[in-house]
């Protein structure tokens, strides 16, 4: 059956301009016509929105579906049917708040795009790159500096594996591909919640960086990269990587290089705020914590300088703890407070559509197009935190056509 979505405030997901009293039709799982005057179709389902804000559904470019804890040594001891368990319910969940597609850039796995696609969950489209990939004692290897390997055997843990050298980053990308996986994680720089990089540590060679991309671009797909340096986002424009995650200290200088490169940076403020505030409850050690010491002022001055040097900026969220993960919907309001919101919803409609190369099917509400979509009570350009409410101001969620949740 049709469906038409009638008297909606439309942001289509790319122009400034709202437009009141617009019809979309959607037939099957696409949008068939959007239009400005009355649509009559026989048969087909009205749903008046009574003028409400109707837009794309939303895109989170940075989320951990196995993402428990951040406690690393309690995640990848858990048993795999409870850690499963959880991704069930973390994926549903963001469905709920608005998230139509999510990509998973670290521990997302076939199975779980399968038992979404088979409606055994009912959760967002899901875009996954199997396990990240990481140098030994870099941001991927959660092994503690006390703990031996009496095997010697490279760590592979339940978000991150552990490659070293050019040809076994190309045999792990390989397998991952193989399985499906939408695109190739690595890490470039240290991070907060492994045990023993520093944040400043360049990690991975060019060689080893440059055997991941060719990989990527030899089944059309690209990497993503986790990067807070600036140095780190140089050596990602340097390797060809199209995804520069966190991207949480970029000069003003190394902005324009990102520009002139053609690639994307994709912040993720809420994990900064939910360490901040909850990072010993969400199961991080006070070692990690510390290292968020002005990464979040770090980071609205990238997002400034991004924005100025005309770099496409997406959005991530990158919550752990099941009890955190409604930070997800904050990301907005976070962005806020140095973005434009009309920005902040490009980012994560159509601006993340592209960067996930999914430009021509997601991001927009325009004929063609999936039909994801996301009703509001009120206008969220007037009020970010909207999205924060979403149990309340958010009464319809349609994925591929089909209601998520549907509440008028």
């Amino acid at each position: 059956m049709m469906k038409i979505f009638a008297n909606g405030l439309l942001f289509d997901g790319v122009s400034d301009e709202l437009r009141d009293g617009m019809n979309v039709v959607v037939e099957g799982e696409v949008i068939r016509e959007v239009s400005d005057g009355p649509v009559k179709l026989d048969g087909a389902e009205v749903i008046d929105l009574n003028g409400r804000f109707l837009m794309p559904g939303l895109l989170d470019l940075h989320f951990h579906a196995y993402s428990a804890s951040f406690d690393m040594q309690q995640l990848d001891r858990m048993p795999k049917p409870l850690l499963v368990s959880y991704a069930i319910k973390h994926l549903e969940d963001a469905a709920q708040r608005g998230f139509t597609t999510v990509r998973d850039p670290g521990g997302g796995d076939v199975g779980l795009a399968l038992a979404i696609e088979h409606g055994l969950v009912q959760g967002p489209r899901f875009l996954y790159g199997g396990k990240a990939l990481s140098q030994t004692g870099g941001h991927g290897d959660m092994r503690p500096g006390v703990e031996e390997e009496p095997c010697n055997c490279a760590y592979s843990g339940a978000i991150c594996q552990v490659v070293d050298g050019a040809d076994q980053v190309r045999r792990v990308a390989r397998e991952e591909l193989r399985k499906g996986a939408d695109h190739i994680k690595v890490f470039i720089s240290g991070g907060v919640a492994s045990p023993t990089d520093p944040i400043w540590m360049d990690q991975f060679t060019m060689e080893e960086l440059r055997a991941a991309v060719e990989e990527a671009e030899s089944r059309r797909k690209y990497v993503v990269a986790h990067c807070h340096t600036d140095s780190g986002a140089r050596r990602c424009v340097e390797a060809g990587i199209r995804s520069i995650d966190h991207a949480t200290q970029i000069s003003l200088e190394t902005a324009r290089l990102i520009a002139e490169a053609g690639c994307y940076t994709v912040p993720t403020l809420a994990v900064i705020h939910e360490i901040l505030v909850s990072g010993a409850d969400a199961g991080m050690p006070p070692e990690s914590i510390a290292k968020v010491d002005g990464l979040r002022e770090q980071m609205l001055e990238s997002v400034q300088n991004c924005r100025q040097a005309g770099v496409k900026i997406g959005l991530g969220t990158d919550i752990f703890g099941t009890e955190f993960h409604d930070m997800q919907a904050s990301e907005f309001r976070y962005r806020g407070e140095v973005d434009q919101p009309i920005d902040v919803l490009r980012s994560a409609t159509s601006i993340n559509a592209e960067i996930a190369q999914r430009a021509d099917t997601l991001g927009r509400i325009a004929p063609g197009y999936q039909a994801d979509l996301v009703v509001l009570n009120s206008n969220p350009l007037e009020d970010l935190s909207l999205f924060e409410r979403y149990r309340e101001e958010m009464p319809v969620i349609v994925k591929g056509g089909d209601f998520l949740k549907r509440t008028l």
